[in-house]
């Protein structure tokens, strides 16, 4: 008898507003991992934008219903037979790809190389806020904008972060504390700047309001690094004067039209993208890396010098509370991250 599995799916892209945009379904259980695949009983799960906008409306309808989700926490219950880095009974952490069925499901199949034990301190829910944020902002800092680990690299050096209380944003804050950057960031809500704060901002400007006086009366007259993780299009102009000559700017929010590009070119501006899915899509020679990202963030976790971002919890994992995420990130007002926990 063919073993199934509860899980949230759909078959067409609706609005969020419809019920049957995200539904309760039941679909066979992944069967025995393979090659370096582990089996993960899921516990937790966090939404992300990816997940509203690979929910969009469009014209495409799938035959066998798509699962959603890049943000779970788990037990490992069996590993392929080429794993190395994990074993059955690891409670573990990861955001899966893009490329395969999502987290919001029982048991899901996922590759160990973007995987690693969560935080020993943390329970289910905690983590599974993190692995998404974390993997996009460590490789916005450390590999994208090429920021040192090492504080004394960094000396004087400031970084604005342009959405500093979403997700990405405050983890990114707390990181590029760590590795002794004055952060600036952006916010335009009083529980937004609070948040921030909170999370490593030194200062803070609206990013609604022209960005030059509110640096220069902070005492800057441009900032080594943005990090930009909100309407990138909106703030480019801003970004493009903000930035220092021979600065770094890295977006991980797509353009929804072209962007004056040369206007960096004066100051010899390098800008980049982020895309934490990039690794994990092409199978890259580097895959493993967010293994040790993930293992990295555990570490500082546990020490207590990087703290989860949960804000907001639901419960059980199921289509209701899941439309009720999409909705309340397609509102444009979260705070932090909101994680759905527990299958009833």
């Amino acid at each position: 008898m063919t073993p199934f599995m509860r899980a949230v799916g759909l078959t067409h892209y609706l609005p969020i507003t419809r019920e049957d945009s995200l539904m309760d379904i039941e679909v066979e259980k992944p069967g025995a991992p393979a090659g370096r695949d582990i089996l993960v009983k899921v516990e937790a799960i966090s939404v992300n934008p990816i997940d509203t906008k690979q929910r969009a409306p469009k014209d495409k309808v799938e035959s066998t219903p798509r699962i959603l989700g890049w943000d779970a926490s788990g037990t490992v219950e069996a590993v392929g037979p080429a794993c190395e880095l994990l074993q059955p009974g690891d409670r573990v952490y990861y955001s899966g790809s893009v490329t395969r069925q999502g987290c919001n499901s029982e048991y899901q199949l996922v590759d160990e190389r973007i995987a690693a034990r969560m935080p020993a301190s943390l329970n289910y829910a905690e983590a599974a806020a993190l692995p998404l944020t974390s993997v996009t902002a460590w490789e916005a800092l450390h590999d994208r904008l090429h920021i040192a680990i090492d504080k004394a690299a960094n000396a004087g050096k400031t970084i604005l972060v342009v959405g500093a209380a979403g997700g990405v944003g405050s983890i990114a804050m707390q990181l590029a504390k760590l590795a002794g950057l004055t952060v600036i960031g952006s916010a335009s809500r009083a529980s937004s700047k609070s948040w921030a704060i909170d999370h490593g901002a030194d200062h803070i400007i609206n990013h609604h309001k022209p960005w030059m006086p509110q640096l220069e009366a902070i005492g800057l007259r441009f900032v080594d690094y943005i990090l930009c993780t909100n309407a990138t299009t909106a703030h480019f102009l801003s970004m493009a004067e903000a930035i220092a000559p021979q600065g770094a700017i890295c977006s991980i929010v797509d353009t929804t039209e072209p962007v004056p590009l040369h206007l960096l070119k004066s100051k010899s501006v390098t800008f980049v993208w982020e895309f934490m899915f990039t690794r994990s899509m092409f199978e890259t020679a580097d895959m493993i890396e967010q293994h040790r990202i993930l293992s990295e963030v555990s570490q500082l976790v546990d020490e207590g010098a990087l703290w989860s971002t949960l804000n907001e919890r639901l419960s059980p994992i199921n289509a209701a509370n899941l439309r009720a995420a999409h909705a309340k990130l397609e509102s444009g007002t979260m705070i932090g991250k909101l994680v759905i926990e527990d299958w009833q």
